[in-house]
């Protein structure tokens, strides 16, 4: 009789906990690991689960009925399992499936390995990374542990429906090899098939195992056509040069231009930098090498400074349009070194700027600019209340050497150096009354050159003080609505003494409630108000329980003597500032809407700009409205009205359609507009693109844009978090 053992456990059978072969098998050498250093650690624990366990007559260990094994992140489950030892053969019977830390998993019919799990052949055997990409052979080989070879194979990320209908795409292979070490796969004699249809044979193909996530190889390539290009098409290939750097080469080969992009990107312990460029033979400067190059880096650094750097740097005015590369037209460059605390902040910076405007000489503009600023808060017990003390201070030059003139800066080189102290103390006055009392003095100091309008050396002495009260009051409707009222009052005085500078960083102000109860509204020391001011404004606020809120500003600047230095526009200049009135209204999360108008003391619109946001299911939606009114003083001879939106609707669950545009209303055409088509499941994205730019210069022509990207997913970089699985047809 053999020996049998049974127990009984609950609804499904027995349930066994021993040390048999078949676990120090697992234990041993687990098979599936994908890191080879992690088969040398101290193997877990092994368990066994079966409905029966018994030892046959011939020896053998036999588990059937729901046969489970875990050992580590090893799951392995089959119908039957036996183990002869005196061959170290354990044969499996289907259904099986292996799993491995939820990243790869084999399915197959029935299996016949070693005792380690080395090697062994699988039939009918399936293999599926990431529960996406799935590998379906007649039979599989396991050799050494390390590699699974796959004969007359189908590769697919697409859903294969039970019907047995071809899926979106597929690769069919007559080998294929699983390196579970470096996590590559080799394909022999592999054909690319569209719904069962041969695109492409490749006599040998190397892929990535889907679970690695850095791998040298060709990335997804896309095609293009273009009015300015011609039809072009970009092969990216991306190479790995350790475990943190890589170099991705992206050739661009059209009709009309020849060009090589580059990125190099490292990571440090302690940052990180980004090399992008490109070089460009082309026909539209047929004598001459065209190209960019960026640099772009982070850094911390000790004592918690943060060191930031982007250099950038173009051959010609008309390269980034050309190439789509940016809408910038002025180049920055820029370093900065900064560390922010609670009570200081410390920063310094170098830019440099490059032009691309037609209208603008680069050696009238200030080409290097030094900055570097010190603020510190500090809470004097003696007297009480905040102190913040700030020093600051900015170096320019230009590269003409002609001399300034009031009209013109022409060749005007600057160095200012700025110091400021504040004294801020708040009381709570009977009634609710808040009040905040300011007081301090502004002392800046210049040096000139290249200048014939003003002295080469320059001093000016800003004391200054204010006194703010508000009252906020809040209540709370019948529907637990929370409404908020706060009239707001600020008496301000500031006197500047000294000599009169130039106003190189203050041309263009802006009034908006960030700096209503400024001192002075400049944003720069280069100028300061000057005089009495009395602001008085209102705040007010509702938020309803429904979850919709709106906000809104109502407030105006009234001054002893009108100010010189601020633009008709800005809505600062004259004695009576314009009427301020800005709002936001926000909908259950989603829709927001956000305005801001200047009115003059006929009541009629100066300046306005309006922007909404909408998200919703299957909308994404943002734009925004622009109108100016003709300031000679900023360079504008006409009225600006300009309409921009860009946004995106889901058709279905597939297919997502989007459209931008830039509308000059003045002009009564668009400058840029632009058209998108994604289609998108869980096998394949394909996207589709039209742009067309309509802006020209001396070194820019309009240019229509047409793009084409068809990315197999699974082998490709993910595109989102969420994914549609076709649904099979039913008959």
């Amino acid at each position: 009789m053999p020996k049998t053992v049974e127990l009984k456990k609950q609804r499904r059978g027995a349930l066994l906990r021993t040390v048999v072969p078949l676990w120090l098998a697992l234990s041993a050498a687990p098979a599936w690991a994908q890191n080879a250093a992690s088969a040398q650690e101290t193997p877990a624990p092994a368990m066994l689960v079966a409905d029966r366990v018994f030892v046959s007559p011939d020896r053998k260990l036999v588990a059937e009925g729901n046969v489970e094994a875990f050992q580590g992140d090893i799951r392995l489950q089959a119908r039957r399992i036996s183990y002869d030892r005196q061959t170290g053969i354990l044969q499996m019977e289907g259904p099986i499936r292996i799993d491995q830390s939820g990243s790869i998993t084999v399915l197959a019919n029935a299996a016949e390995l070693d005792s380690e799990l080395r090697n062994g052949i699988l039939r009918g055997a399936r293999m599926v990374f990431d529960q996406q990409v799935q590998l379906a052979a007649l039979q599989m080989t396991r050799v050494e542990g390390r590699y699974s070879q796959l004969y007359k194979t189908a590769v697919t990320s697409c859903h294969v429906c039970e019907d047995g209908s071809p899926p979106l795409w597929q690769i069919r292979a007559e080998r294929i090899t699983h390196d579970q070490a470096e996590r590559q796969l080799y394909l022999e004699g592999a054909q690319l098939m569209v719904k069962d249809v041969p695109v492409f044979y490749f006599p040998a193909l190397r892929l990535p195992d889907p679970t690695l996530e850095r791998a040298d190889g060709f990335l997804v390539p896309s095609l293009s056509s273009s009015s300015t290009l011609g039809v072009g098409v970009k092969i990216p290939y991306f190479k790995t040069i350790g475990p943190h750097r890589d170099l991705t080469i992206t050739p661009y080969l059209s009709e009309k231009t020849r060009t090589l992009d580059l990125r190099y990107r490292q990571a440090f312990r302690n940052g990180e930098i980004e090399i992008t460029g490109a070089f460009s033979r082309d026909d539209i400067q047929p004598d001459d090498g065209r190209g960019y190059l960026s640099l772009r880096g982070a850094f911390d650094i000790p004592r918690d400074f943060k060191l930031s750097f982007d250099l950038n740097t173009v051959s010609d005015d008309g390269y980034y349009a050309d190439y789509d590369i940016s809408d910038t037209d002025r180049i920055r460059s820029e370093i900065s070194l900064i560390r922010a605390r609670r009570d200081q902040l410390i920063e310094g910076k170098i830019s440099n700027y490059k032009t691309l405007r037609d209208a603008e000489n680069q050696d009238f503009i200030p080409s290097t600019i030094v900055t570097g600023t010190f603020e510190q808060r500090l809470f004097p017990k003696a007297v009480g209340g905040e102190l913040r003390l700030r020093l600051n201070a900015s170096q320019f030059r230009r590269e003409s050497s002609l001399d300034a003139t009031l009209t013109d800066a022409n060749g005007r080189d600057m160095s200012r150096v700025s110091a400021d102290a504040t004294w801020l103390r708040s009381w709570i006055l009977p009634w609710g009354i808040e009040s905040v009392w300011t007081a301090g003095i502004g002392i800046d100091s210049f040096a000139l050159s290249d200048d014939a309008a003003f002295d080469n050396d320059a001093t000016r002495v800003t004391p200054k003080a204010a006194l703010t009260l508000r009252r906020p009051m809040t209540r709370q409707t019948a529907s637990g609505a929370v409404q908020v009222l706060e009239p707001i009052v600020q008496l301000g005085w500031t006197h500047v003494n000294g000599d009169d500078t130039p106003n190189e960083a203050s041309n263009i102000s802006e009034f908006d409630q960030g700096n209503l109860m400024a001192l002075s509204r400049f944003p720069e020391s280069d100028v300061r108000e000057d005089g009495e001011t009395f602001v008085y404004g209102v705040n007010f606020a509702h938020f309803d329980t429904s979850g919709w809120f709106a906000t809104g500003t109502i407030a105006q600047i009234h001054r002893d003597q009108a100010q010189s230095g601020f633009t008709s526009s800005s809505g600062l200049d004259g004695r009576n500032s314009n009427v301020l009135v800005a709002g936001q209204l926000g909908l259950r999360n989603d829709l927001t809407l956000t305005a801001r108008t200047l009115f003059d003391e006929e009541w009629s619109v100066t300046k306005a700009e309006f922007r909404g946001d909408l998200e919703r299911d299957r909308v994404s939606l943002a734009g925004s409205y622009l109108w100016l009114q003709a300031d000679a003083s900023e360079n504008r001879t006409e009225e600006t009205s300009e309409l921009w939106f860009d946004g995106t609707y889901d058709l279905n669950q597939t297919w997502r359609a989007g459209a931008n545009m830039r509308y000059d209303i003045t002009d009564g055409r668009a400058t840029r507009a632009g058209l998108g088509l994604t289609y998108s499941n869980e096998c394949v994205t394909l996207d589709l693109s039209l742009s067309r730019r309509y802006t020209s210069t001396t070194s820019v022509e309009p240019s229509t844009d047409f793009g084409f990207t068809l990315s197999l997913n699974g082998f490709s970089v993910k595109s989102g978090n969420t994914t549609s699985r076709r649904s099979c047809s039913k008959t």
